[in-house]
């Protein structure tokens, strides 16, 4: 396969193609069953191994092998902008949130329809340029929760820290970064990502939940809607998406040989350090969205100095075989997703054709 895109997709994402290649292997037929992963009951005992060792790797990386259940759920990252207010929200309390984009308005959204929800923080009136500090931050001591986004696909920033929040229960929106950077995890009491990223394929989410929170069962909503049916149930109370909880374990795997998140995080900088560098020495030609402090490794979001430049980029782009590079329909400009599996070379390749349109358009 030489002539793969480099894929810039801001999800569904590039998958490593080690892992495509093992899948497409077993394809057809998994470890000798005589069928593939696609047919196979979620009952058999081929699936619930893949299912146990996936959320066991998933726990490892995180840095969480006790104390927390892992979970694989549907409806992606914006279901859970719902289901955490369901479950965790009680009459008498607030759900405080950290709004530094699209994403964490949503799910800031989703409280206010389920109870009193309120904003902690907030780099709006700053057209999200860059995140608030620590110090910003306002906490109600009434808080059932604190959600954040800890990094932001369509704006493309990053959390540089973590909050300390006391006893009240931290949850993070780890859907663009996870895994790609060493974090304390142990500092959230809720971690969730839809997979499309860094995990795998769209069709699962996971959440990953400390043991306190699963503590109380929330008896007002329905039984599909609660943490604790799934966690109770070993995330099997209703038919999974098995193949891609399949795939999440491919590229756990994958994780794991290339070094693990350390080794990750180290890669993830220089290819964004290859963009950004473009950038800055552009003299103003490439404009980025978020402030140099803020940037986010995998989002890397810019301007140019007209539309019709962006557009005309764009379009050169997929000539030269680039794929996903226009930004989110809601922003406009250019958006590169660098996560984990788009190789060095993708990051390589995008940076010499930055300079060439600039030298050819400027």
């Amino acid at each position: 396969m030489t002539n793969r895109a480099y894929n810039f997709n801001a999800g569904p994402a590039a998958l490593p193609l080690e892992v495509l290649q093992q899948a497409q292997e077993e394809f057809v037929e998994y470890n000798g069953i005589g069928m593939s992963l696609m047919e196979i009951s979620h009952r058999s005992k081929e699936y619930e191994a893949i299912n146990a060792e996936t959320q066991q790797l998933l726990l490892e990386l995180l840095g969480l092998e006790s104390g927390y259940q892992a979970l694989f759920l549907g409806g992606g990252a914006s279901t859970q902008f719902a289901t955490i207010p369901l479950n965790f929200l009680k009459p008498g309390k607030v759900g405080s949130y950290i709004i530094t984009g699209s994403f964490s308005e949503k799910a800031y959204q989703e409280g206010q329809v389920v109870g009193e929800a309120v904003i902690a923080a907030s780099n709006k009136a700053g057209k999200w340029r860059s995140l608030p500090k620590a110090s910003d931050i306002q906490l109600d001591p009434n808080s059932a929760y604190l959600h954040m986004t800890t990094n932001n696909t369509i704006e493309g920033s990053q959390f540089s820290y973590i909050p300390e929040t006391g006893d009240i229960p931290l949850i993070g929106d780890m859907t663009s970064g996870i895994l790609s950077r060493p974090i304390d995890s142990k500092k959230f009491a809720m971690i969730y990502a839809g997979a499309q990223k860094n995990l795998g394929p769209s069709g699962v989410t996971v959440a990953v939940i400390r043991d306190d929170l699963l503590q109380e069962e929330p008896k007002h909503i329905s039984s599909i809607l609660r943490y604790t049916t799934h966690a109770s149930n070993g995330s099997l109370y209703n038919t999974p998406p098995v193949h891609s909880i399949y795939m999440v374990n491919l590229v756990l795997k994958w994780v794991k040989a290339q070094g693990g998140v350390v080794q990750l995080e180290k890669q993830n900088v220089a290819k964004s350090n290859l963009i950004y560098d473009v950038i800055d020495a552009s003299g103003g030609y490439y404009t980025g969205n978020i402030d140099p402090d803020s940037r986010s490794i995998m989002n890397v979001t810019f301007r140019l100095p007209s539309e019709e430049l962006e557009k005309k980029f764009v379009k050169e782009s997929q000539q030269h075989n680039f794929v996903g590079l226009a930004g989110h329909r809601s922003v406009g400009g250019i958006r590169a997703s660098a996560y984990n599996a788009v190789p060095y070379e993708a990051c390589k390749a995008l940076a010499d054709f930055m300079i060439d349109f600039q030298k050819n358009n400027g």
